[in-house]
């Protein structure tokens, strides 16, 4: 495995040297890029939300707001029809998701069948595949009532043309505000995920994705005064409606609509000329200048209203006939309103109302303190792990940490070209890669040594070593593969690019490995030729090293039993504490414009608010505070009005770095994903162990990461971090890095049972966890000291995650060799397990007992 030909090394340096020169630009300054020559790559990485600033708002059409929009359209629908056909009725009602009438006279009543039988004919739909939806359903309950339902296909038809169309809207109105990159997506059947970076001011961005827009111009009733309409009933045909003003005015408006904002054409921010007051100016098509010239022709000294969503905006007097299509609206507007209002105006309303269920906000100082934060935590873990294994294997040492540098920017290089966002959890990715990416030199190092003390010569060794290394590390990278993928499918946000990066770290981590680390390594033999192998400073598990793990099974059995049942009882008990993400409710942090902040004054003031349960804590330095606000019981409209009067309440002194907002809706549905990712993750990594070994080996690996897991909650529990989304991230690597541990274990104990088939297996487990004692306890301690660095130096907002991972991690080493190995002697593994598969496998002489 030392020889490469030429086109290999051509190969091997030629992706080495893309990945250094496509990670280059995000080294350099946007100055240096633009003055690089064409050929030169210049992406760099899309930072996330959480480290450049912006806003994540998920907006969801609620499907019920449709169903009785349609409903309300369908009555009107039976009683213009049947008015047209001279047809008599009565008990025109809905209920739930039907309609139905009585026909009078029950000889009309097939005369009444035919007359609304547009209603049964079906709509032609590009949506779910094309072909044609059928709406409504007619069935009759009894003699002379007809009775309309609602067919699901005929809700989800409109739900997908309303999301469609609403994606349009959205977009114009995102595009309108002059942003850079959004992304505006549909996200299921009934949400849109709008994700705008880079944003100053996230309020203006919800209040304006908030409104529907739906314009219209209406006379108003003067035919008796609003008060008396509010005490007694309104006339036939008119409502009252309030304006906008604080307190807001009451208005009789006629139901009719004189022209809507369809025949708008243009709408613009401009002055009055009179005034010089901020005003909207707008423009009709054909159609609506003939309506609106029309209708104020006829109604010259009356007043008509402009309407926006149930609200008049202005009331002004018809002094004399408007004919040329424009005009202007008035409201005592700012500049920034008035051009609020002409995006709406020019993006066009809403088809239906969009709740939002979901929204994650960070100020872009927030952003460049994570960014900066993650930066020095990458440096530092870096700059330990590169001592340690200088110190630990020399002139090796140095090799890996070469290859480390090319694994690093081949990382870097891949986020760049695939356009990957890279988020805080994501540098987190980085910085675990950075302990786990030593791993696998280890793994072949550590075998090196001791295919050398087996006598082997330093070419045979390292050949061999690298050879016997390979399926090990192929199975330990495949397990923490399948939670990464488990993650990037089941997460959203921060988690997913978390996801990205350490698939992206384990994949570069084998090639590495296997191609780079190799031919540095055989160039360096060809070129010295060495007589021994380079020894470092310290050695963390001396050679022949024989401790009696099996002697000690029934203590460690004791001792994580007990650990487990108190972690579930506490569980049970009092339960975790959980985060936004779970239980709904609202997160702010913000921080002190001046000084440090007052905790007693803030939750005074926001006592007053009548929001509910509210927390104040410091967070971090002594100027930021984080403040949870729980979940209210108005559902996902209301969180957003908590998050307001928060605002209202503080920002004269405060600024809003972050805001985090989860409705219930989405809260359960983080809660179920979590639950299934674990579920599924676990699975999947049982099938494959027990494809690549045997049952034994699938079953004990599973109930040692479930041990993992129980243990951590435990941690959870105790420690009172909050459990978030970010949690289950730390869940599954724990599960990965549990499992890649444990794998590398049972690879070396399926070994020892090819090779020593005679020996008791306690005697034979004991051999194995010896021989692989040295690699796990480096890799546990450069993945420590990476972690450590993320704990210490990563900022706040990361700090619950790494410390999560810190425990699951030393748990996870101490279960591959308390937990997993042991309870294969429970499960009464055969020394001649492995026969089937290898008839042909010659057995060698036996070992020395340990």
């Amino acid at each position: 495995m030392l020889y490469f030909s030429r086109w290999k090394t051509i190969s091997i340096w030629a992706i080495v040297a893309l990945g250094l020169l496509f990670a280059l630009p995000n080294a350099l300054p946007q100055s240096w890029l633009s003055a690089m020559p064409d050929w030169m790559p210049k992406r760099q990485m899309t930072l996330g939300l959480d480290l450049q600033g912006g806003s994540h708002i998920l907006l969801q059409i609620e499907r019920q707001d449709l169903a009785d929009e349609r409903l309300e359209a369908t009555r009107d629908d039976i009683r213009s029809l049947l008015r047209d056909a001279r047809i008599g009725y009565t008990g025109l009602t809905g209920a739930g998701s039907s309609v139905q009438v009585r026909i009078r006279d029950a000889g009309q009543l097939e005369a009444a069948k035919t007359a609304l039988a547009p209603l049964l004919q079906p709509i032609a739909s590009s949506l779910f595949g094309g072909g044609s939806v059928t709406e409504l359903d007619l069935d009759e309950p009894e003699p002379g009532v007809l009775r309309y339902t609602l067919t699901d296909e005929g809700i989800n038809y409109r739900l997908g043309a309303a999301l469609t169309q609403s994606i349009e809207v959205v977009g114009r109105r995102v595009n309108e505000l002059g942003t850079t990159e959004p992304i505006i997506q549909r996200q299921g059947n009934d949400r849109i995920l709008v994700q705008v970076p880079g944003l100053q001011d996230p309020q203006r961005l919800k209040d304006i994705l908030g409104q529907t827009a739906k314009l219209t111009f209406q006379m108003v009733d003067q035919t008796m005064p609003v008060q008396e309409a509010i005490e007694g009933r309104p006339p036939a045909g008119s409502s009252v409606l309030y304006s906008t003003d604080d307190p807001p005015v009451p208005y009789l408006i006629e139901n009719r609509v004189i022209v809507s904002g369809e025949n708008l054409v243009d709408a613009q921010a401009s002055f009055d000329q009179r005034t010089s007051e901020p005003v909207v100016s707008f423009r009709f098509d054909t159609k609506g200048a003939q309506r609106f010239g029309q209708a104020t022709q006829q109604n010259v000294g009356k007043l008509f209203a402009i309407i926006l969503d149930n609200q008049v905006i202005s009331a002004p007097q018809i002094r004399e006939p408007i004919l040329g299509g424009t005009g202007q609206i008035s409201g005592s507007f700012s500049v920034e309103g008035a051009n609020d209002l002409a995006v709406l105006l020019r993006a066009g309303a809403l088809p239906a109302n969009l709740t939002i269920v979901e929204e994650r906000t960070v100020g872009p100082g927030l952003g460049q303190d994570s960014i900066d934060a993650g930066k020095v935590a990458s440096i530092i873990g870096a700059i330990l792990v590169v001592v340690f294994m200088v110190v630990a294997y020399g002139l090796l040492g140095v090799i890996a940490n070469i290859a480390l540098v090319a694994n690093i920017a081949m990382i870097i290089a891949i986020l760049s070209v695939l356009g990957a966002t890279l988020t805080l959890p994501g540098i987190a990715g980085i910085v675990l890669t950075i302990g786990m990416a030593v791993d696998s030199n280890v793994l072949i190092y550590e075998r090196i040594r001791e295919e050398r003390r087996n006598g082997r010569s330093i070419i045979q060794a390292i050949d061999t070593g690298f050879s016997k290394a390979l399926a090990t590390i192929v199975d330990a990278n495949v397990t923490t593969l399948i939670a990464a993928a488990v993650l990037f499918y089941l997460g959203t946000g921060p988690v997913k690019g978390f996801a990205v990066t350490l698939a992206i770290g384990i994949v570069t981590t084998v090639f590495t490995a296997f191609t780079f680390t190799r031919w540095l390594v055989a160039e360096w033999v060809r070129r010295r030729k060495p007589k021994e192998l380079p020894q470092g400073l310290i050695t963390l598990v001396p050679p022949g090293t024989t401790i009696p793990f099996m002697g000690m099974r029934r203590y460690t059995f004791l001792l994580s039993s007990v650990l487990s049942v108190v972690s579930i009882v506490l569980f049970m008990s009092f339960g975790m504490n959980y985060g936004v993400d779970f239980k709904g409710g609202s997160l702010i942090e913000v921080q002190s414009r001046d000084g440090a902040a007052d905790l007693a004054d803030i939750r005074a003031r926001l006592s007053q608010l009548n929001i509910g349960d509210v927390q104040v804590q410091q967070f971090g330095e002594p100027n930021d505070v984080l403040i949870r606000v729980g979940a209210q019981e108005g559902g996902d409209n209301a969180e957003q009005t908590v998050v307001t009067k928060v605002r209202d309440e503080l920002q004269e002194a405060y600024d809003f770095r972050r805001v985090e907002t989860v409705g219930p809706t989405v809260s359960s549905e983080l809660a179920t994903q979590g639950t299934i990712g674990v579920i599924v993750a676990l699975g999947l990594v049982l099938i494959y162990v027990w494809f690549r070994f045997e049952w034994q080996f699938a079953v004990g690996a599973i109930l040692a990461t479930i041990h993992d897991i129980v243990i951590t909650i435990g941690f959870f529990v105790i420690s009172g971090i909050e459990f978030n989304q970010s949690s289950i991230a730390a869940i599954l690597t724990i599960v990965g890095y549990s499992l890649n541990d444990t794998v590398v274990v049972y690879d070396r104990i399926r070994e020892e049972l090819r090779k020593y088939k005679k020996m008791p297996l306690p005697q034979l487990l004991n051999a194995a966890i010896n021989e692989t004692l040295a690699r796990t306890t480096t890799t546990s301690l450069t993945t420590i000291l990476a972690l450590l660095a993320l704990f210490l130096f990563g900022g706040e907002v990361i700090r619950s995650f790494t410390a999560a991972m810190l425990f699951g991690i030393v748990f996870g080493t101490y279960s591959s060799i308390f937990i997993a190995a042991p309870l294969l002697i429970l499960f009464k593994l055969r020394p001649d397990a492995l026969d089937k598969e290898d008839k042909d496998t010659p057995v060698e002489g036996k070992a020395v007992a340990t």
